[in-house]
């Protein structure tokens, strides 16, 4: 409809949402569809903002009508939307639900499993117990999308912060743990993750047979220590422990495998 004169006949372009009323009553509209219709605005300029639920929610209604007859849209930009993407459907990647079509990339390397789980409980995901892993989980099926955007520029501004704290753990230098369980501890860098990881190791229990030779070969033997190679695994750093005898506050010169 013209805006200038009311004509249905003038040559300016409309934009707008028509309800056919023959088929259902503007009452079954949302507000935001309602608003669109009132304001003669094309989807294209969409009510909410992009990437919130609000948003999301409009083009499934929007979609789900068109396909009915019930609204016709003659700006081809909406039927493109409507008809050759999948705006306001969602599906599951590796997972996790995700909007389909939205065009928002995340960091590759950004795991929001492990981001939640680090701002919630300071820890990976994998290191949670049962009811914080249920915790993380409920918070990805309920993720309001219309706060996901905030989230996302949460987690990076908490990775900004993170990274300035200089981190003083020294890696790969063993220590005593007196968390319990274990009688030593190191600091390693996982070459897969990036992150530094904590590896706890030893039962103290072999201590003062460090300088046997023959207690060290069978050590090494059992264990198979030649062929432990992976600095993340406690076994690499059992069979190298007489290596790290002084930083340990144990007495031995020996530099090898048990």
């Amino acid at each position: 409809m013209c805006k200038k004169c009311g004509c249905n006949t003038c040559e300016t372009k409309s934009t707008a949402l028509i309800l056919n009323e023959s088929k259902a009553p503007r009452a079954i509209l949302s507000e935001g569809l309602k608003h669109h219709i009132d304001t003669n605005k094309p989807l294209t300029e969409h009510l909410y903002r992009a990437g919130s639920r609000a948003y999301f929610d409009l083009f499934a209604e929007a979609r789900s009508l068109y396909s009915r007859g019930i609204l016709n849209f003659t700006h081809e930009d909406d039927v493109a939307l409507l008809t050759e993407t999948n705006l306001g459907h969602f599906g599951m990647f590796e997972g996790k639900k995700v909007p389909l079509d939205f065009p928002i990339e995340l960091n590759e390397e950004m795991d929001l499993e492990d981001e939640l789980a680090n701002m919630e409980f300071g820890m990976d995901y994998d290191q949670l117990g049962p009811g914080e892993k249920e915790w993380v989980r409920d918070e990805m099926d309920n993720m309001n999308y219309e706060s996901i955007g905030e989230k996302i520029i949460n987690i990076l501004e908490a990775k900004k912060k993170k990274a300035k704290k200089k981190d003083n753990r020294p890696i790969g230098k063993p220590m005593r743990d007196t968390s319990g369980g274990k009688a030593y501890k190191v600091y390693v860098k996982d070459p897969k993750t990036k992150k530094v990881k904590t590896v706890r190791f030893g039962s103290g229990g072999l201590r003062a047979k460090i300088n046997d030779s023959k207690a060290r070969a069978a050590f090494a033997a059992r264990h198979k220590c030649s062929s432990k190679k992976d600095r993340t695994k406690a076994g690499y750093w059992s069979c190298r422990l007489p290596r790290y005898a002084k930083l340990l506050g144990l007495k031995s010169s020996f530099s090898g495998f048990w």
